[in-house]
């Protein structure tokens, strides 16, 4: 798919967009998908494109249950609306996940990044505690866990990015309790055999929110952009969100199945600015200058086996600027990504 999105009804179609393999892999998905932090950036897409490939599939006996505070409520009722059927609780709470359903696959989307430079205990609390709750409380489900790039340690962009197989060098409290949130499901997949998948995704990205989003909206106010980080990856959200669950079928004991999720081109910040101002009509200015390091990721395996991301770099870029020239929404939610000591 490479076609422009026209407006936020259109984009939320395409984010919940299930492909064939997907909707093939769904038809022997081991009963119900629990999304546990349905109500956040990704939740709702990966959500409605769980429930709309069990129904090409032909599963009317799996349902899909979305869980969240809920907060947002136009977001329960878009999910409603697809069939999702939305649970309301607050998942720190050990009593409200015993209260819940049990679930062939559990895809736990539940984090704390912003604000833990501050309440470094919420990281803890959020990204530790609660999966060893999450992995008492479904034992034998197929559990797919959003971890992030974060764990890796700084590379130079010419080694294309950290691999699997490289030693994680967390830095400041989100990144260390991201890896403390894999040890933990690990010990589960080690201990009690539960199935596990850890997606360590970088930098998922769509018209509303992400890098390129964070990018435009520097340059539409006229603010130079910052070269500090030098160099990033980005993928199509909607890659992102099938990746995630097409992982259900390769959760494993013992080992967790283990996979970066990103996409396949090491992107310069100044080149993606440039690109962006050009298709926006405004001038790009810079302040600083790239480093010899980026947190970076090498996703060759995840596209090995699930393919290139369907929207190219150009095409996101392409998409930005079309959606932000049509006066769409942006969501007030700035990724933070030139942040390199780890503290948002």
């Amino acid at each position: 798919m490479s076609e422009l999105l026209t407006g936020p009804r259109e984009l939320r179609e395409e984010l919940a967009r299930p492909g064939p393999d997907l909707t093939a892999e769904a038809g022997s998905w081991p009963g119900d998908v629990l999304v546990l932090g349905a109500g956040g950036k990704t939740g709702a897409g990966i959500a409605a494109m769980a429930r709309r490939a069990l129904a090409a599939a032909g599963r009317t006996d799996a349902r899909v249950l979305a869980v969240s505070r809920w907060t947002d409520t136009a977001a329960r009722e878009q999910l409603a609306a697809y069939g999702v059927e939305t649970v309301a609780a607050d998942l720190s709470d050990p009593g409200a996940l015993a209260q819940l359903p049990d679930a062939g696959a559990v895809i736990h989307l539940v984090g704390a990044k912003f604000g833990t430079a501050t309440a470094p205990e919420q990281a803890w609390l959020t990204n530790t505690v609660l999966p060893d709750h999450v992995a008492r409380r479904w034992p034998a489900a197929r559990t797919v866990a959003l971890s992030t790039g974060n764990v890796y340690g700084m590379t130079a962009p010419v080694t294309g990015g950290s691999p699997e197989g490289d030693p994680p060098r967390p830095e400041g409290d989100y990144a260390v309790t991201c890896l403390g949130r894999e040890r933990v499901f690990t010990h589960a997949a080690r201990t009690r055999d539960t199935p596990v998948a850890l997606i360590r995704l970088n930098y998922a990205v769509e018209p509303r929110y992400g890098v390129l989003a964070d990018l435009a909206r520097t340059l539409l106010a006229g603010r130079p952009v910052a070269l500090d980080t030098g160099a990033v990856n980005v993928v199509w959200q909607r890659y992102a969100n099938e990746v995630v669950l097409r992982s259900i079928g390769h959760a494993r004991g013992g080992d967790p199945f283990t996979l970066n999720l990103t996409g396949p081109e090491t992107a310069g910040v100044r080149t993606l600015a440039l690109r962006l101002a050009e298709r926006l009509g405004v001038k790009a200015e810079f302040t600083g200058e790239p480093p010899a390091t980026s947190l970076l990721s090498d996703a060759t395996a995840c596209h090995a086996l699930f393919g290139y991301p369907d929207r190219t770099l150009g095409q996101l870029v392409d998409l930005q600027a079309a959606w932000l020239r049509a006066g769409n929404e942006v969501w007030d939610r700035p990724t933070k990504f030139e942040r390199r000591d780890g503290r948002f």
